[in-house]
């Protein structure tokens, strides 16, 4: 897990030693370890590197395999990298380390841009060609590691955030009109290849990138996602057990693929406590699990302390527990928005932030639960829509949408204000052909799309901002397509996750079970009085906020004047919302 940037420039005049700084300084926080650059004519690859797996120098990058030609950044971990390795040396390829790096090297030294469907893990990479005078770039299946990228025409660069691209100079920062709309829409969620930056893009989940010297660029799909019934019928205990064995083979390969410590995070929800209880069938001791809690609201409380004890009792865990202040919340609001590489409502990334600053002082690697709500139907509004009736994009929108188009052009002045540009695209992903029903189609474009910015990108941005490296077993790419194949009916059963639910059944306590579905909690920054309103009110009422005329000011006086009474459809604080997207634009433009 890396920090990755570098370019190609195609009038052959390179980069300069201020550009590369600021490349690497902008991705720093993702690699203390170690620090690294390949600049060649009209080439740079530079890396900062979080050590893992051969914790050696053999495992420094930039990197190239043995003949010289090929040379990789990579940010990522690849868990199949073992059999690989051994594949490569019977058809004769050589290594001088240990690491997944060289191995994905050698891979494409072999098989060419067919070496991304042999990778099982999570990952972006890009690899020079020195004799063919091209790059290479690839992402994951699931999107869990981050791929930015811009492209003017003068130059290609690429990083693991748009900070670095920033920080090269010469990057439109200009907003983006469509991509406001879709991030006010679908909370804060701006499907790739767009961010809300017209100089900015994003490669998409399952797919290549391929540029030559004269900037011509290819992007292709190497995966899609089927959610449709296996042609062999399985009865309802053949899915439960199919799943647990998928799910467990999944914990084990993220512990055992690394020359570190692995712990867990721990939330005391059903998904993160399952982990706990994986890891230990799997025969692994003294789990170090960690969790977080906050002040509480009347309206909701900060933490839950009572179920994440409740596992640590059963499994006797090496547990690791914080109880953060409001006000160091707040005087830490700063930095955690900082460090997020696109602007991010969920209140829940200021809460990965402070999580990760302790739990870095104890492991360098966690497994967390991202993605089990997405891949098995655990959220309240799946039922809603399920049950909905109308075309796919009637049934999901009430229930999922932010904000209708019609309270968004209220929202926004004249200038901003375009046609309902997420509709169309959200319609396009539900009538998709790779899916057998209509929850099919939206867990399918939940797991594809939605999750890559909500929760995912949250994750790795919180975490990486500490050296952190977080695993998310759920979103492992054999259990994702085994579970889309699943009958939605199995998930929905038990207000949802059913089958995990029942997998979980005498492994974690009845109590995590049963539970109401919860979230990682902050109520300060949902329920918004006393210093956090005073704060987000200075943002919205600065003279940066009233000169860039994003916002109506009329709807921002209204938020203001109720701002506990205006609440999204999936319960986010709306006026959080426009505070935080303009705070983000203060800190990075």
């Amino acid at each position: 897990m890396c920090g990755i940037f570098g370019g190609l420039s195609f009038d052959g005049s390179g980069f300069d030693a201020r550009q590369v700084e600021g490349m690497s300084a902008a991705v720093a926080r993702r690699g203390p370890d170690d620090r690294g650059e390949f600049a060649e004519g009209p080439v740079l690859l530079g890396h900062r590197r979080l050590s893992i797996i051969d914790l050696s120098p053999a495992g420094h990058q930039p990197m190239a395999e043995t003949t010289g030609r090929y040379h990789i950044v990579f940010n990522g971990t690849i868990y199949n990298y073992p059999e690989l390795r051994e594949e490569l040396i019977r058809l004769g390829r050589e290594f001088r380390s240990h690491s997944d790096t060289e191995v994905i090297v050698n891979a494409y030294a072999q098989w060419g841009e067919a070496c991304v469907e042999r990778l099982h893990g999570m990952f972006a990479f890009a690899i020079w060609d020195r004799q063919a005078q091209s790059l290479f770039l690839a992402r994951d299946r699931m999107g869990i590691k981050p791929l930015y990228y811009s492209h003017d025409g003068r130059r290609f660069l690429f990083a693991s955030n748009p900070q670095a691209l920033l920080a090269a100079g010469d990057c439109d920062t200009r907003l983006d009109a469509d991509a406001l709309h879709h991030l006010f829409t679908l909370h804060a969620v701006v499907p790739a290849p767009g961010t809300v930056l017209r100089g900015v893009r994003k490669c998409p989940p399952a797919h290549v990138m391929k540029i030559d010297r004269n900037g011509n660029l290819q992007l292709e799909r190497y995966w899609n996602l089927v959610a449709k019934r296996p042609a062999e019928p399985r009865s309802d205990e053949e899915w439960r057990e199919a799943i647990h064995q998928s799910l467990l083979e999944a914990v084990r390969r993220r512990l055992a693929i690394a020359d570190v410590p692995v712990g867990v995070l721990l939330s005391g929800g059903l998904d993160s406590s399952l982990l706990v209880a994986l890891l230990a069938e799997a025969g692994v001791e003294g789990i170090k699990t960690f969790s977080i809690g906050f002040e509480d609201q009347p309206e909701e409380k900060g933490s839950e302390f009572e179920f994440s004890d409740a596992v640590v009792a059963m499994y006797d865990t090496d547990h690791h527990k914080y109880l953060i202040p409001n006000d160091e919340v707040l005087e830490r609001l700063p930095e955690a928005v900082a460090s997020m590489a696109e602007p991010m409502f969920g209140q829940d990334a200021v809460a990965f932030y402070l999580l990760a600053e302790r739990v870095s002082q104890q492991v360098k690697v966690v497994q967390s639960g991202q993605g089990a709500d997405e891949v098995f139907a655990g959220y309240f509004w799946y039922p809603r829509m399920n049950e909905s009736i109308g075309d796919p994009l009637q049934r999901f929108a009430p229930w999922y949408f932010d904000r209708d188009h019609e309270e968004y052009e209220e929202m926004m002045q004249p200038a901003w204000r375009v046609p309902d540009v997420t509709s169309p695209l959200v319609r396009r992903e539900l009538e998709t052909e790779h899916a057998d029903s209509f929850l099919d189609a939206v867990l399918r474009f939940d797991v594809t799309t939605l999750v890559v910015d909500d929760p995912v990108k949250r994750v790795d941005n919180m975490t990486m901002a500490w050296g952190l490296e977080a695993r998310v077993p759920f979103l492992d790419q054999q259990l994702v397509g085994l579970a889309a194949q699943c009958p939605p009916e199995l998930k929905l059963r038990h207000n949802g996750k059913g089958i995990l639910k029942e997998i979980a059944r005498g492994r974690i306590p009845d109590a995590v079970i049963d539970r109401p579905k919860g979230y990682f909690p902050m109520p300060a920054l949902k329920y918004v009085r006393g210093a956090f309103y005073e704060w987000m009110a200075d943002i919205l009422n600065s003279q940066a906020c009233r000169e860039r005329g994003l916002y109506s000011r009329a709807y921002i006086d209204r938020l203001l004047a109720e701002p506990e009474q205006h609440f999204t459809r999936l319960n986010g604080s709306k006026l959080w919302h426009c505070a935080l997207l303009e705070y983000w634009l203060q800190t990075h433009i």
